[in-house]
Order: C-alpha cells, then structure tokens, then sequence
C-alpha cells in the first residue's frame, strides 16, 4: 500500500512521533492506521506528544565555534538529572554544530534542517530524543555570531547555566591577542550581566521610568529643585555604568572600563578594534521552574 502524505501527517497529530518516524511505522504496518500506532508506543515515540506540555525549565546551556563564527544555543529538559545524560548532552552539541555549519534564520528553520547521520530532521531527532529520554525538551534559542574580519568567543560557566557570546571586529583581521580579549570579554560578560551594548540601545521608556524613579527620590529627600536635574543626570550615568556593556568597569581591572580596554589593545596593535555585539544566555531563565510540593503530594495519598 502507498503511504501518503496526508496519513503521515495523520499520524504525527494523534502521536507526535517526527514524520520519519511515522512514515516507517505506517510502512510496517501496511497502512493501517491503529497498528502503527502501536508500533510507535511500542517504540515509546508516541509519549512524546504527552510530554510537550510539561514545563521544561532545566537542561544545557552549550557553545560552537571555528575560526571567526561562533554559536550558543539552549536546549531545555524538565530536569537537571537530564543535563547530566550523555545522550542530552551529544543531541545539545549536535545541534549546536548544525547552528554553526547552516546558519539558521531561527528555531523553526532550524528544526527543519538535516540532523548529522539519523535520516531524521532536528525537530524530528528532538521528539526522538524526548521519547528515548522520556523527558520534555525544548530548542528554545540560539545566537550566531561571524565576524568578518575580527574575534568571536564564547565561554560556558556553571556546567553549562550561562553561556555568552561576544564579537570584536578588526581591520586586520583576529590576532591572538584580539580572540584572548575576546574571551576575556565574554567571561566579563557572564560575571557582570550587562543588558545592552551601548547607551544608545536603551530603550525609551525604560530611560522615562529611571528618571521618574531618581526623581521622586531625589525631592523626597529633600534635595532643592534646581539640582534634582543634574542628580538625576549623575545617578543616569551610574546606570549605564550598570546595565551598558562598553561602560561597565572591567571585571579583571576595575580601574578601567570595558570600552577603555578595548580601546588601548586596539592602540597597542595599531588597528581599530570595535565591540560590536554580545549575547548572554541563563539557563532558563523567564521560564515557569517546576517546584515539587512532596506535602502535598503525600496529603493526596491519603484522600
């Protein structure tokens, strides 16, 4: 019997099985629909569309890199006992490399590319792998630097619970001492949690609602009304200082701001260097985590 596409499709909404998955069960089975579904439960593929909506909050923070390119990606499961199992950790790395190598405009397009050496797309090798594991997981996001010429690093802190991304660009391409600052950067970047680049990527409102705040604070403490401008202006510089990557003191010497270290490299080298972008990502962070309430699961036990 010819297998069609509608039937595949069919049996992917009543499993959530990948589509290779379900186009060989559905060959095995003749056809008929109800055996290949069996045949998936049997295979524990079909329990993944059971587990789609379980909260998925853990899992690994991971990072790829070759010459001037460099990735991050989060892939999530429900517990950190998953982080730990080298199957999560090779399916983490393997999409990682397919990041780097394809270059993916986002998730979606993503999970629709080949992953390396299983027939299978990365969306479907994901609901494989949640089958096998018998966990929630989730590709939640990914960032992909290349610069052209200069540095990209990434550094992994934790495990695997932050991992960040920076790029320098250069006329000269990347020296050895323009990547060790680049890394250096990246770490400075996982201590210090800057917000954004530089002051001019500070939104509006988020601007209005800093100096509403200072403002109040500073009448309320009685200070004259002609100066309460220049106070605020002051506590404004203190929160870029805070929150813009460029002019947070630098983790490894203080004295100096980021955008100060960067630029006397660049003087030593002779050559413009520019920061030009970072990416930070937490483990879960934003994400609802799980909280298990054993009190009440015994309470239960006894109703």
């Amino acid at each position: 019997m010819s297998i069609t596409a509608s039937m595949v499709s069919e049996l992917r909404e009543k499993t959530g099985a990948g589509m290779m998955d379900c186009k060989k069960a559905l060959t095995e089975a003749a056809g008929n629909m109800e055996e290949a579904i069996d045949i998936l439960r049997k295979k524990g593929l079909s329990a993944a569309a059971k587990k789609s909506g379980r909260v998925a909050a853990e899992g690994l923070v991971v990072a790829a890199g070759e010459g001037d390119c460099g990735v991050l990606v989060e892939v999530n499961a429900e517990t950190d006992f998953v982080a730990k199992n080298e199957a999560f950790q090779k399916f983490t790395a393997a999409v990682a490399e397919v990041v780097l190598r394809q270059a993916p405009t986002d998730v979606e397009a993503l999970k629709a590319l080949a992953f390396p050496g299983t027939g299978r797309s990365v969306g479907e090798e994901l609901t494989h792998q949640i089958a096998t594991i018998g966990e929630n997981m989730n590709i939640r996001r990914f960032a992909r630097f290349e610069a052209k010429p200069g540095a990209v690093a990434a550094y992994i802190h934790g495990a695997g619970k932050i991992g960040t991304l920076v790029e320098l660009q250069t006329e000269k391409g990347a020296s050895e001492e323009v990547k060790a600052l680049a890394r250096q950067i990246a770490m400075h970047v996982a201590a210090a949690n800057p917000q954004y680049l530089v002051r001019a990527e500070v939104p509006a409102d988020v601007l209005e609602r800093e100096r509403d705040i200072m403002s109040v604070k500073a009448k309320e403490s009685g200070k004259p009304d002609n100066i309460i401008p220049k106070i605020v202006e002051g506590q404004l510089n203190k929160f870029y200082g805070e929150v813009c990557l460029t002019e947070q003191a630098y983790v490894i010497d203080p004295d100096q701001k980021v955008e100060q270290v960067v630029k006397a490299l660049a003087k030593t080298l002779g050559t413009e260097i520019k920061l030009t972008r970072f990416a930070r990502f937490q483990l879960g962070e934003g994400l609802e985590k799980k909280v298990d309430d054993f009190a009440a699961e015994v309470a239960a036990l006894t109703k």
